[in-house]
């Protein structure tokens, strides 16, 4: 390892893997030591995160309560209206959160809805909130409007390391999702891409997923580290429990080690954690969460809890972005 906190696009998997599996004390004070080179140690950035419109999704994610291929009990809706992203926004506003991330079940936004998409980016950002889109995969016409709407972030998580990938889906490929990264980075709008821990994967593909990350040409913005949620009716329902909380801190504290400047984020199952483990998360470099009682289907911790334990730990929320941005 080169010199602790440098920014780096060269990392090698053996390099990765030797961090990632040293003793856990000094995995924790190395990431911590770089997480205070670049970042407030007692801020968290908090964002909220609305479905605009949930299941019937056409992929397969084996992972997801959405895929209208799965049977989860989740009822189909259709697309949100403006003034109801609206109003969530003014509620998350209120709350504390300093980004909207909307979310829908699609694999690629259809022509119909996409200006709707459009007009939401404008009033949130309108509010003074950072914005933040997953809608899959675009095309660079999508990626242009998007830009020129405004968009802050664009949620395209990887998942996993390219190895497991069609372990967990078959409908579109590692590649599909780099391409639409890729477009995304190229047209200005900064990324939101993480991955899933616990879906069986090997600690090899842990840090193969946080490798590619790593070494793109501009390291995400924001990176969510999501603990699979077994959701009954999908494929990885039996999965709870496979991975322990030591093993997902590792992930927290090699993503800070890795992409100094980034925001990771501790996104789904968050449930799954005590207080104590995700205090060891916020001492391992993590300095985002979602807030609020739902992340799209999964149930999240309830905002008031997450205060308490901000409380408990002295942190404090990062104060609310300013309207006027360089870009806008």
């Amino acid at each position: 390892m080169k010199e602790l906190g440098e920014i780096r696009h060269d990392w090698t998997l053996a390099e990765i893997k030797a961090i990632m599996g040293q003793p856990f004390n000094d995995l924790l004070f190395q990431a911590h030591t770089v997480h205070r080179m670049h970042f407030d140690p007692n801020e968290v950035q908090v964002s909220t995160l609305v479905n605009i419109k949930s299941g019937g999704c056409a992929e397969d994610c084996a992972y997801c309560s959405q895929s209208a291929r799965y049977d989860t009990g989740l009822e189909k809706q259709k697309m949100m209206a403006v003034q109801e992203v609206l109003d969530k926004a003014m509620q998350a506003k209120a709350k504390g959160s300093t980004r909207l991330c909307m979310g829908a079940a699609w694999r690629n936004p259809n022509k119909k809805d996409f200006p709707v998409v459009l007009e939401m980016v404008k009033v949130v950002r309108d509010l003074g909130m950072e914005t933040c889109m997953t809608l899959g995969m675009l095309d660079d016409e999508q990626v242009k409007q998007l830009k020129e709407a405004g968009l802050d972030y664009y949620n395209h998580n990887l998942d996993t390391s390219e190895a497991y990938y069609d372990k967990v889906i078959t409908t579109r490929s590692f590649q599909d999702r780099l391409d639409t990264i890729d477009k995304v980075q190229q047209a200005g709008i900064n990324v939101c891409s993480g991955g899933i821990i616990g879906m069986g994967e090997q600690h090899k593909d842990r840090a193969e997923l946080l490798r590619t990350f790593a070494n793109m040409a501009h390291h995400p913005g924001s990176v969510p580290i999501n603990l699979l949620v077994p959701i009954e009716g999908t494929p990885l329902e039996a999965m709870r429990g496979k991975t322990d909380a030591f093993e997902f801190i590792r992930v927290i504290a090699t993503a800070r080690l890795l992409m100094p400047k980034s925001y990771v984020r501790l996104s789904a199952g968050r449930m799954e954690l005590n207080d104590q483990a995700q205090a060891m998360c916020f001492f391992a470099g993590a300095n985002s969460i979602f807030y609020g009682d739902k992340l799209l289907t999964t149930d999240n911790p309830e905002a008031d809890h997450d205060q308490q334990l901000f409380a408990k730990l002295g942190l404090n929320m990062q104060a609310q972005v300013k309207a006027q941005r360089d870009n806008h």
